[in-house]
């Protein structure tokens, strides 16, 4: 009995218009990324585990997936050697497109311009578990710029996501916060020893609401006082600047957390001046990636789609200490290209000729036609106009169902009489409208 053939789990198969969709996806980020100066690159698949393990914590270590040094290499080791993972693995898939970089910034220092930018588009693995949303093997799409502190850096963030999503036809906003500033706000209550703990519960606002952050915030710790302390910051309204003069205020005795303000602050400066349109919303409650952002952090959120977050970056000053070449500050975002995906797909935004790879299907009907329309099969791909021709004569019937199973918009129909005539037939697959075109003619009437 043959295998059922399957995919491990976690993976996916893409089929030609999801693949095509998603390169769209791709292209247009790309796009942008290079319009503001960002050069390409691209790092192996695996890496050695020595650089991997111990940078994403304890529960990402386990999800490494490591590989065997070779197919047949533990055939000669003993029960005990085999459990020494160190034994027989020594290098592991990517686990995110970060670490790689910063590998990368402190192996070819000397051969690189400061500041560096660069953007990065490429798969990563994970031994999750899988579940809806979540998978083993996804991409990631990064973009940083390491060797500077300026924060005319993170407002051109600001503009890439601005530009990438308005060229998307997704409607968003952008949610920013500052490291600086949640360390100020653990500070003025009273627990600046306990801001990853404070950090992490009103990250759950808006899940959660704020009674059980406030639960939360006592199983951690925090007594009452202090909660009561962090309630009206947490309960901040009115403008961007209306927050940034209470926070002024609020955060008058903490030194870090004035200057998380100030730096929010000259960067709202900046996008103002550089005429961003997006809209921009300080959120107190943002807190991601905390033991690894130390200044601003972004997310960004659709607005006519329930999903979560489909970006989200920040900015890190000692990316690449970890591999021994400290203090070299960046900053970056990374756009998820699977949410993106979901929030185009469930709003209609994909354009319609991505449905299909061919544009122009041009019907076989025996050798003098296709004699002519090999001629013409040529002219419209040197205009560029993605065609081919059925491999060999058949029924018409047939060739139209192939044609129409296909989603090719338009068929060209080279018969006898086309041939008399020097004019082929060519029917709109969508309308039904059918016209003839001189064949001197067809490529332009087809772009």
């Amino acid at each position: 009995m043959a295998q059922k053939p399957t995919i491990p789990k976690g993976t996916r198969d893409f089929s030609p218009v999801e693949t095509m969709r998603r390169q769209y996806i791709f292209d247009t980020i790309k796009r942008v990324f290079r319009l503001y100066g960002f050069a390409p690159l691209e790092t192996p698949s695996m890496e050695n585990l020595s650089t991997l393990m111990g940078k994403y914590g304890e529960e990402g270590d386990k999800l490494l997936f490591k590989i065997l040094n070779s197919g047949d290499y533990a055939a000669g080791l003993t029960d005990g050697e085999v459990r020494t993972a160190s034994k027989i693995c020594e290098k592991g898939l990517r686990y995110d497109l970060t670490v790689p970089f910063a590998r990368y910034v402190v192996q070819h220092q000397g051969e690189l311009a400061f500041p560096f930018k660069r953007y990065q588009m490429q798969p990563v693995w994970r031994a999750d578990r899988p579940q809806k949303g979540r998978y083993r093997e996804f991409y990631q799409c990064d973009v940083d710029v390491i060797g500077t502190r300026s924060l005319l850096c993170e407002a051109e963030l600001v503009e890439i996501v601005e530009r990438v999503f308005r060229a998307l036809g997704i409607r968003v906003v952008l949610k920013m916060n500052n490291r600086k500033i949640l360390y100020g706000i653990a500070e003025v209550i009273g627990h600046a020893d306990k801001m990853t703990d404070i950090t992490v519960a009103i990250d759950k606002l808006d899940k959660i609401g704020l009674e059980n952050v406030q639960a939360e915030l006592r199983e951690r710790g925090l007594e009452q006082e202090a909660i009561d302390r962090l309630q009206p910051i947490l309960e901040l309204a009115g403008t961007n600047e209306e927050k940034l003069n209470a926070l002024r205020t609020i955060l008058a005795s903490s030194e870090t957390g004035l200057e998380g303000v100030e730096e929010l602050a000259k960067v709202f400066e900046f996008t103002a001046a550089a005429g961003v349109g997006l809209p921009l919303e300080l959120d107190l409650s943002l807190a991601r990636g905390l033991n690894y952002y130390t200044g601003a952090i972004f997310e960004v959120k659709a607005l006519d789609f329930a999903i979560g977050s489909i970006s989200g970056g920040g900015r890190y000053d000692d990316l690449t200490g970890i591999f021994g070449l400290p203090n070299l500050s960046g900053v970056g975002i990374s756009f998820g290209a699977d949410r993106i995906y979901d929030v185009l797909l469930g709003l209609g935004l994909f354009p319609e000729e991505l449905n299909c790879s061919t544009r122009v299907f041009l019907a076989n009907l025996g050798e003098a036609e296709q004699a002519a329309s090999l001629r013409l099969l040529r002219a419209l791909r040197d205009a560029e106009i993605p065609a081919e021709l059925y491999p060999e004569p058949a029924k018409m019937k047939k060739q139209m169902e192939y044609a129409n199973r296909r989603g090719i918009p338009y068929v060209v129909i080279v018969g006898s009489q086309e041939l008399e005539e020097e004019a082929a037939t060519v029917k709109n697959m969508r309308t039904g409208e059918q016209r003839r075109v001189p064949f001197a003619d067809l490529a332009t009437a087809l772009l």
